[in-house]
């Protein structure tokens, strides 16, 4: 039965919408360990990083001490297309049930894109226009990212170069044509067209791909040409700056309402909605003002928080990016191609675990055929189809609100829906033909990767 007092969306009014990102390692004790330079082993520099990133953007990824960064206006004119998304109460889903739990999700899926990625591919767009820069240069796995960063480079006339993971590229043949219809040029990697690619394809011929193998081509293409940056969808301190919009929506329009989360549940691949969503919230525990009990919900086939190492290690597949102090399963690790969702980063953002090494937030891993099943549930009750990224959020908070069933504790559960599953319905039809299974890779599979983590002092497994 729906409370009176709490609507089924709330929404806040486009007056109350953030105009500043919340840059969550200002509160940080520990900072995230800088990235190195893989040939020096020293921390890389402004001048080192500029060549394959924007300029702005550098300095958004060195900027350890601003608690808060203005939202360039032109961004903002762009985000209220979208913006603020709404924060559902899933009224249908805790009566199906019956849990006195109250679960909220935040839904980023209201615009073309269809997910959270746009709120990054707009800004980086931005910076890249502003630097004068031809066009830009990506990957993308499941899709969302390279989707996102076409209609933004649209927007500010950018070329924009997609390479996309090949067994996403086959098995998502419409998310690559909006791609195209946007005005990407999208390339399944790996591919023949870099040397990094070729490279890989001889050691590994048939690879299905990873996002390390296309992260590599895409430096590869920015570096090669003049005018060309590169940008990246997750991972990066820069993207959780930029997705803490998500969050700062949150947190206003749960207060709005006088609503105390208990518990706050995101997917994790490389950190972009995970970090946005919970950014301001951990921000509260970090500063001791509140306690949320956080949970990172990660596939049980790419687990790098749950069985990583946490240690620098190569960003890429093709080992041309800079070392990053993340846990991960080794840059040479591909996920099975029986995995159906995104999520398939070997690492995790550093910002993630450092906080996560820390102990301010727990992780879990889950198999595909149960986030599946859940994806159906809240489908055929909620009436939104969600993505297999999303649903991994989604299998945590139905598990949570059924313990509180057991307990009768009338907790309070926000996840982040991050976007809708309309491109993704390939995995749908093997879940129901029953053809999907569950990879969990073993001991074994996990050591190959780890085998491949650079040794140096202090950089022990």
């Amino acid at each position: 039965m729906q409370d009176k007092k709490i609507p089924y969306k709330i929404y806040l009014e486009e007056n109350e919408m953030p105009k500043q990102w919340y840059n969550v390692r200002a509160d940080m004790k520990n900072k995230p360990a800088p990235l190195l330079n893989p040939g020096t082993l020293q921390p890389m520099t402004a001048e080192e990083l500029s060549g394959v990133f924007c300029d702005e953007l550098v300095k958004q990824e060195m900027n350890n001490t601003d608690r808060y960064i203005d939202i360039p206006e032109e961004i903002l004119d762009f985000y209220k297309m979208y913006r603020p998304s709404p924060l559902v109460r899933a009224y249908c889903l805790e009566k199906k049930l019956g849990t006195p739990a109250k679960i909220y999700y935040k839904f980023e899926g209201n615009n073309t894109s269809g997910s959270h990625k746009l709120n990054s591919a707009i800004a980086q767009a931005y910076y890249a226009k502003k630097q004068g820069l031809k066009g830009v240069t990506t990957e993308t796995g499941a899709g969302q990212w390279g989707t996102a960063l076409s209609m933004a480079c649209s927007y500010f006339d950018l070329d924009c170069k997609v390479y996309m993971v090949k067994v996403s590229y086959e098995q998502k043949p419409f998310r690559r044509e909006v791609m195209r219809t946007y005005g990407a040029n999208v390339t399944p990697s790996p591919s023949m067209t870099t040397e990094v690619g070729k490279k890989i394809l001889a050691e590994h011929p048939g690879t299905t791909g990873s996002l390390g193998c296309a992260i590599s081509e895409a430096v590869e293409d920015a570096v090669t040409h003049e005018g060309y940056r590169y940008v990246l969808g997750s991972v990066l301190s820069q993207v959780l700056l930029h997705q803490s919009i998500i969050g700062e929506e949150t947190m206003a329009a749960l207060k709005k309402y006088n609503i105390e989360p208990d518990i706050i549940i995101g997917c994790a691949g490389g950190g972009s909605n995970l970090g946005g969503l919970i950014s301001p919230f951990m921000g509260e525990k970090l500063r001791g003002e509140k306690d949320y009990r956080i949970i990172a919900v990660e596939p049980a086939s790419c687990p790098s928080l749950t069985r990583g190492k946490y240690v620098y290690d190569f960003c890429d597949t093709g080992k041309v990016c800079p070392l990053a102090k993340m846990y991960t399963l080794g840059s040479g690790f591909i996920p099975s191609p029986n995995h159906a969702g995104g999520l398939r980063y070997h690492g995790m953002s550093s910002i993630l675990s450092q906080l996560y090494d820390d102990g301010y937030m727990e992780a879990i891993s889950v198999e595909q055929t149960e986030v599946f099943k859940a994806a159906e549930m809240f489908a055929r009750v909620e009436g939104i189809l969600p993505a297999p990224e999303s649903s991994h959020a989604i299998k945590a908070a139905i598990d949570e609100a059924l313990k509180c069933k057991e307990t009768g504790e009338e907790k309070t559960i926000v996840f982040g829906l991050t976007g809708t599953g309309y491109f993704d319905l390939v995995a749908y039809e093997k879940f129901h033909n029953g053809e999907m299974s569950d990879y969990i890779p073993t001991d074994a599979d996990l050591q190959v990767g780890f085998d491949g983590i650079p040794k140096f002092p202090g950089n022990e497994i």
